[in-house]
Parts: C-alpha cells; structure tokens; sequence
C-alpha cells in the first residue's frame, strides 16, 4: 500500500505548488480532481485531451517528483432528472475516462448517482425506507429503468478504454452502503468496483473492517479514500443520525467528518489498515479532508503522519511474515 492524497483540498495552490507540499510531507500518490462536485482547479480533462503539450506538461509535473497519479475523480450525478445537470455530468465522465486512458490511470472514482421518482421529477430522491409502499415502487424504478441501463452502459465504455470507475457509496445516492455496490457490480459489470471511504459508513452504524472483508470477497475494492466521522452521542440520542443540518453547524449536528483519528481512535484505523492488508490491498490510501474544525494544513498534516505510521507498521509485519 502507498499513501497518497485527495488533491482538491489543495484548491487555493497551483498544482506545482500543491504537489511540492506532497512531496514535503513524504507521501507518494496524489488523486485529482476533474470536475463535478470536487471541481477542476488542477486539471481540465478537455484542454489536456485536446493539447498533446499540456498533457505532456501535466505529466512531467508528477514525474519528475517521483509521484504517481492514483485516480482521477469526478464525483457527479448522471443520473440527476435535470437533463442538463446529467449530460454535464456524464460529459465530464467520459472525459475524464479518457483522460485517464492517456495518462495511464487505472481508476476513475465518481458516485453512482440518483435519478428522481419518475420521468417528471426535478431533484434527485432517496429512497430510505420500505414503507409506505411508495418507497419501494419509486427504489425499482430507479434500478430498472435508469440506474442499470446507464451503468451497464458505461461498464462497455470503461472496458473499451481500459479504465475501471470506483464507485464511491455515499447517503443520497443510490449506492450508499455494501449492498448497494455490490449489487450495481451484479447487474451492470465487473469494470465497476468500490471506492471504500469509511467515514461515510461510520455514521450508518457499518463496520468498515467487515465491509472491507465483503467487498473484497467479491474483487471489488478498487480504491480507499482516508476520512474520518465522529458522532455526537448526545445529539444523536435526541435525533438519531439522519441529519439535514448544515455542516457548519457542528455544536448540534449528530455527527461531522473529521481529520483521520479525531473521530475514531487509532486503534479503529490500525484495525481498517490491516484489514486492507489482509485482503491483499495494494493500491493507495488517499487522504481526504473535509474536517471544519481544522485547516487545510492542520487536518492533512495530522493525516499524513498517523497513517504513515500505521502503513510502515503494516509493512514491517509483511516482511516479517514473509
């Protein structure tokens, strides 16, 4: 395993600058971002798709730093009902498919996306409970009539170009839990596998160690984001943990993403990173940081060092055993 990082947290420097940082703090992997929500500031897949320069330059950046580019991502909604939002979206997928093609990145990490209740909807709806009976009609339709056509779809598009999507489960989406990624592998194609990202699990009450084991099982651990969540005991006592409250409200949030060991201890991460080893692991563990209580610096910086301990421990004990 490598550590890496989540490069949009870096959106305020230029790439150089950005990728200076990373070598500063010793790690070996950098993900960027190529549109959608985490947005473009380091890479426009079009201009370099259509430059042969640009391209060239964009990968002397990385190389003559020694790193790797371990995913692009272009977390999005294909299958939002406002066509516009949608075909941008898309848009932005097969580009960065592309991109990655010519680059020669394995993986491209985006959401699932989630379409409305029916042809006239206007937003997105998520379906969370089995009753009333509407629930479900509105979940099977979704699957069936866009869903999988759109993702069976793109599985042919990804083995055409030789580039496999991990898809990242996330509340709001259609994928959101191990159930639901291993059933849009099921039905749509083995191109499409998982961008495990605990901190999104945490709060559903999920064990990221057994969902580890399990995704594994079914060769579709494709990508690890590092994120943390911690949960408001009392918060979560009076509201549960379905939360609607801005992010910035943490005083009375039921839970917040945090920094890497500020929400779960490093006991909890030891655990996670030699399940990883476990499962024979070898991509990157790619920071991500979304913690409001720390800055940019601070959140990475605490990261950084955590992980590279338990990854450096992991690695003794493989050559141990070995």
């Amino acid at each position: 395993m490598k550590l890496g990082v989540f490069a949009v947290l870096f959106g305020d420097r230029s790439l150089e600058e950005a990728l200076d940082l990373v070598v500063e703090k010793g790690l070996e992997a950098v993900e960027i971002g190529t549109g959608g929500y985490v947005g473009d500031a380091h890479c426009n897949p079009v201009e370099l798709l259509e430059n042969p320069a640009k391209l060239q330059q964009f990968k002397e950046a990385f190389d003559k730093r020694n790193l790797e580019i371990s995913a692009l991502s272009c977390h999005g909604n294909p299958l939002h009902p406002n066509t516009e939002i949608a075909n941008n979206d898309h848009q932005v997928f097969e580009n960065t498919v592309k991109l990655a093609e010519k680059l020669g990145v394995e993986t491209v990490v985006t959401f699932s996306g989630c379409p409305g209740e029916s042809e006239h909807s206007i937003y997105p709806v998520w379906v969370t409970a089995a009753w009333p009976e509407d629930h479900p009609t509105v979940l099977k339709w979704q699957w069936e009539q866009k869903v999988i056509p759109y993702w069976k779809q793109q599985d042919q598009f990804l083995k055409a170009h030789g580039v496999r999507v991990a898809i990242e489960p996330h509340p709001g989406f259609v994928v959101y839990n191990t159930e639901t990624c291993l059933k849009l592998r099921e039905e749509c194609g083995t191109s499409i596998g998982v961008n495990f990202d605990p901190s999104h699990l945490f709060w559903q009450n999920m064990d990221p160690v057994v969902g580890i084991k399990e995704i594994a099982k079914h060769d579709a651990l494709f990508y690890f984001h590092a994120k943390d969540t911690s949960i408001d005991p009392q918060n979560t006592a009076i509201n549960g943990v379905l939360d609607t409250k801005p992010y910035s409200d943490e005083l009375n949030r039921s839970w917040i993403f945090r920094t890497i060991g500020y929400g779960n201890g490093e006991e909890t991460w030891r655990n996670i990173i030699s399940a990883l080893q476990l499962v024979g692991y070898e991509g990157v563990i790619s920071i991500e940081h979304e913690d409001s209580l720390m800055s940019v610096d601070e959140g990475f910086s605490k990261a950084a060092e955590l992980l590279k301990g338990l990854i450096i421990k992991e690695r003794l004990g493989e050559m141990w055993w070995a």
